[in-house]
């Protein structure tokens, strides 16, 4: 559990700096260069998954509590609608009338259904702590930014091939999600 919670927390800090503490990270861009700090983020990114990861995976779940069971379906589709607003970060969607950090949005409604669907203390542990730092993020960064300027509707072939490469993506997870998790889906 210790490698999970250490991965959170470097995730934790690291993702919240810009938004947080926009100075110093201009004060770390400034000392280092745009560059460098970019490399250092995306090594720290890495570095803070394989922790979460390893820590997920070298954890010992212990149950906690009991949802009826259709709630596993719900889930389910809560971490499809999920991964659809989270992809609205790449392409223009009209989804982005509505939500102002997909990708945020994503991953809070992402975490919240894995909370449904898994009752144990290091699923509480990682999926909690996501949700607060998604939260908390839109948070901060809508205080950072003011106004939010909605972006222009784009047209239906735009948004559909966004959706069907959203839902490729999430097959793909699927099929690779025990071998990250080694949990199974189905």
């Amino acid at each position: 559990m210790e490698l999970l919670v250490a991965g959170l927390v470097l995730w934790f800090v690291f993702h919240t700096l810009p938004s947080a503490a926009p100075a110093l990270r201009q004060k770390l861009v400034g000392r280092m260069g745009e560059n460098a700090y970019k490399g250092l983020a995306a090594v720290l990114i890495l570095v803070s998954l394989a922790l979460i990861v390893f820590g997920w995976r070298g954890s010992v779940a212990s149950h906690l509590y009991a949802l009826p069971p259709f709630t596993r379906h719900l889930g389910m589709l809560l971490v499809l609608i999920a991964f659809i607003v989270f992809g609205t970060t790449s392409y223009p969607s009209r989804i982005k009338q509505y939500v102002r950090h997909p990708q945020l949005t994503g991953v809070s409604i992402w975490a919240f259904a894995h909370l449904m669907m898994n009752l144990d203390t290091r699923s509480i542990v990682l999926f909690s702590s996501m949700l607060v730092w998604a939260i908390l993020s839109i948070v901060l960064i809508n205080k950072r930014d003011g106004e939010w300027v909605k972006p222009s509707v784009p047209g239906w072939a735009t948004e559909i091939r966004g959706l069907i490469i959203s839902l490729v993506v999430f097959v793909v997870f699927v099929v690779i999600h025990p071998y990250i998790t080694g949990m199974p889906i189905f």
